[in-house]
């Protein structure tokens, strides 16, 4: 944004805006809060500018255990056993799995993961394994589709060292066309993902999803995923409602 779009849609002077960008003024605490809301910063990055404004962050950052031990844990362990016997899985900002229901545990163990021996799963780094790609009827779509929401959320949040690593990770795999590595921000994303997936003779068709809470009210809650994979047909229906291992 220029500095008069930027003033105008803040309601605040040009000249102020410039003023604050050439360090001539120094910004209250709210209007660092104000410049940040009008520009759709992430509410991590929020409390960064509050911290280098010399001010304190306003935005808590629990960690995701801590998240997930009040009264919103238990409001989402309900939603996972409302989903059964379909997948659900919790996820970090970085595609960490936090929690999964029985059905989530029922589709990773497909893919050979054992949440039991394995706990610390980055799903995103499942899906690029190359041991596991050959698995994705529909690979090229389902890569494509996360590689574009990974290049937008890097360009929102460029200070996220570790989701620009992860995202640097994806595209170093190999197989992947040149116009995957480059963001394109007037391609489509999509907001559901059909996934078709073979494993073992089992034959799999899902239309994922992913929630994210409104108005969230700490850095955390902002970043979690509630990511659910839905039946596209009846085979996938039978198969996860069958009470097979």
């Amino acid at each position: 944004m220029s500095q008069l779009d930027l003033g105008l849609t803040a309601e605040v002077s040009a000249r102020h805006i410039s003023f604050l960008e050439t360090g001539r003024s120094r910004p209250s605490p709210e209007m660092v809060q104000l410049l940040g809301e009008v520009l759709d910063v992430p509410l991590r990055s929020r409390n960064e500018l509050m911290r280098a404004a010399g001010f304190s962050p306003v935005h808590p950052e629990p960690s995701i255990d801590e998240l997930l031990a009040g009264p919103l844990g238990a409001a989402i362990d309900a939603l996972l056993e409302h989903a059964e016997p379909y997948p659900v899985l919790v996820l970090n900002r970085w595609y960490d799995l936090a929690r999964a229901n029985d059905g989530g545990r029922r589709l990773l163990g497909l893919a050979g993961v054992d949440l039991s021996t394995d706990p610390k799963l980055n799903v995103l780094t499942l899906i690029f394994d190359p041991a596991l790609r050959p698995a994705f009827v529909n690979w090229d779509d389902v890569a494509g589709q996360i590689l574009r929401r990974m290049q937008r959320l890097v360009l929102r949040d460029p200070s996220d060292t570790r989701l620009a690593e992860l995202l640097a990770e994806l595209v170093s795999s190999s197989g992947l066309t040149g116009d995957w590595r480059v963001p394109d921000l007037s391609g489509r994303i999509d907001p559901t993902v059909s996934v078709e997936i073979v494993i073992n003779g089992v034959r799999l068709r899902l239309l994922t999803t992913i929630t994210v809470f409104d108005a969230p009210n700490n850095a955390a809650l902002e970043e979690l995923l509630i990511e659910n994979y839905l039946p596209l047909d009846q085979t996938t229906r039978d198969f996860f409602q069958s009470r097979e291992p």
